[in-house]
């Protein structure tokens, strides 16, 4: 058996039992080196999958540019696997913000930039702020960097009512999924407020992402004119946008997360028990580039996308990490506190359930 309970969690989390192959005393730092040793690019299988994923999606919207004129409901219907593709060629940028898509740290840099027009995501900006979204993530002392706001039951007892009332409106799911990723990849990422203006660096990616992102409007306003422009990539990117945030949300919102403070946070621990293994049907996996297996990627951000289920299949430990399933991730919508004296997130109605039996909600 490897012990691995986070300090801290009373024994809630689950143990990862050894299989036959795995030395009986194996510990937490030596699953964590072999998961690092597919840690290896292969630049041929990225090159594959960054331009099977360019045809798809070029295909896509090339047919739903001719749609327009059959129906607009048939354009609609394209914009949703035209949304999945644009998703995945985020993760790739993703893939290489982290240096790991290719071997080449250069062509994981101009790759990444070149998306950044197409995700609206300004290359440098985003893999700084996402590097502090991994020394963060399950750290209840740090949140507020790269992740969905969320507050413990106490401190939304403290809020006023009007300011209970505009938490309870930011975690409704239509504003979570659909006005929140609009504003954050249209709005937000074009102008970063939360940017210091002495980040010169970040700014200049920033400000030239907007220039060819205006620039690639431009031309192909022009080429089909901006009405059909409007019409095709509008709907393409609110879906992209919504089902990028729907992951980033599931991956470490879910019925059995843990979060810690101060000293009992550990980032292994953080990726074992704070990042779902969200397993997904093959064809949902595949449009995702595998990020549902999001506590391999925070073991090490170093697997590239293509080598994340390699990695779950050779590494028998994993396969005892908390899955959430589809239908399970449906019912996660509602989960929007932390409840320090459970450990574990609960629904709004939960806390007046709770304060109904007279459970003291201080944490």
């Amino acid at each position: 058996m490897i012990d691995v309970h986070p300090a801290g969690s009373q024994g809630s989390a689950p143990c990862i039992s050894s299989s036959p192959e795995v030395s009986p005393t194996a510990t937490p730092h030596d699953l964590v080196a072999r998961v690092k040793a597919h840690a290896v690019p292969d630049s041929f299988k990225g090159l594959r999958q960054l331009l099977v994923t360019a045809a798809a999606f070029c295909g896509l919207w090339l047919t739903m540019w001719w749609s327009l004129d059959v129906s607009y409901w048939l354009t609609l219907a394209l914009s949703v696997p035209a949304g999945f593709f644009l998703v995945r060629f985020f993760l790739i940028q993703h893939d290489c913000g982290h240096g790991s898509f290719f071997r080449s740290q250069r062509a994981n840099d101009l790759v990444g930039r070149m998306l950044s027009v197409l995700t609206l995501t300004p290359y440098t900006y985003w893999r700084r702020m996402h590097a502090e979204h991994h020394a963060t993530s399950g750290n209840l002392d740090r949140r507020g960097v790269g992740d969905v706001t969320t507050l413990t039951v106490r401190e939304y007892l403290a809020l006023s009512r009007w300011q209970r009332f505009l938490y309870q409106l930011y975690r409704h799911p239509i504003v979570l999924f659909g006005i929140g990723p609009a504003y954050v990849f249209v709005i937000k990422h074009r102008f970063p407020l939360d940017l210091s203006l002495r980040k010169t660096r970040m700014w200049g990616s920033v400000m030239s992402t907007n220039g060819a992102i205006a620039a690639v409007l431009v031309v192909l306003g022009l080429l089909i004119g901006p009405i059909d422009l409007i019409k095709l990539q509008v709907p393409v990117t609110l879906i992209a946008s919504a089902i990028g945030v729907w992951l980033f949300f599931i991956q470490h919102q879910f019925d059995g997360v843990h979060w810690w403070r101060g000293d009992d946070w550990n980032p292994d621990h953080a990726a074992l028990y704070g990042c779902s293994y969200y397993t997904l049907p093959k064809v949902l996996q595949w449009l995702t580039a595998n990020i549902g297996l999001h506590h391999i990627h925070h073991l090490c951000s170093r697997v590239p996308n293509y080598r994340l289920q390699e990695c779950q299949d050779r590494v028998p430990e994993l396969d005892q990490v908390r899955r959430v399933t589809l239908l399970e991730s449906l019912r996660c919508t509602r989960l929007a506190l932390w409840d320090e004296a459970g450990k574990q997130l609960i629904r709004f109605r939960d806390l007046k359930t709770m304060r109904a039996l007279g459970r003291s909600a201080r944490a």
